[in-house]
């Protein structure tokens, strides 16, 4: 059922986006991290990396730099707690740590010259964000691509902050994030659900 109504979020909160809708994106998106942080019903790091999630979430639908460098410092938060819930569970490998870091030094280089006075934040954020994905593939299959995935939003959005826009691009980022988050929360349900009992002897 929390699943369901957050299916059901999401499908709102896209057919906002993809219709320009502002009304459907102000009811949906604020609540598609509360409903995965009631289907989770745990505390710690990934709970608090939903909450920092929900401010973002909110923060980001109003327009302008102020809200946007708000929004950033929100999921600053996401990618910090998520960070630290990752590596509690394991390390990743070193060609992981190297992937990620190519790819971080590249976007950057790729996006320095357009970013203007975003540069600062922006190589940040991004800094998190790929430490977050990296440490990710450390926990298993399921995180790793979640991890990945945050990591393609918002270099989406990075990209639009850039001002290299191009058509579906916020579908884009609002698909691979809901994604990202979904595998993620699910991947840790999962990890602490209960081994089932060996039979008993007789």
């Amino acid at each position: 059922m929390k699943l369901k109504l957050f299916w059901a979020a999401v499908a709102v909160e896209l057919i906002g986006v993809a219709t320009d809708q502002h009304v459907l994106q102000w009811i949906a998106k604020p609540l598609i991290a509360p409903l995965l942080l009631w289907y989770l019903h745990r505390r710690g790091p990934i709970a608090t990396a939903l909450v920092f999630a929900t401010v973002g979430d909110i923060v980001l639908l109003i327009p302008g730099r102020v809200p946007f460098l708000l929004g950033l410092a929100a999921f600053l938060g996401t990618q910090i707690a998520l960070l630290t819930g990752f590596l509690r569970r394991g390390r990743p490998r070193a060609l992981a740590v190297a992937g990620y870091a190519v790819v971080w030094a590249g976007v950057n280089a790729a996006l320095w010259g357009q970013l203007g006075a975003l540069r600062g934040p922006v190589l940040g954020y991004s800094l998190a964000l790929a430490a977050m994905a990296c440490a990710a593939t450390g926990v298993n299959a399921r995180t790793g691509l979640g991890g990945a995935l945050f990591l393609v939003s918002d270099l989406l959005i990075g990209v639009g902050a850039a001002g290299l826009d191009f058509p579906g691009r916020d579908l884009a980022v609002m698909a691979t994030y809901v994604a990202a988050l979904y595998l993620i929360v699910t991947a840790a349900v999962s990890a602490r659900a209960p081994e089932p009992r060996p039979a008993a002897r007789r």
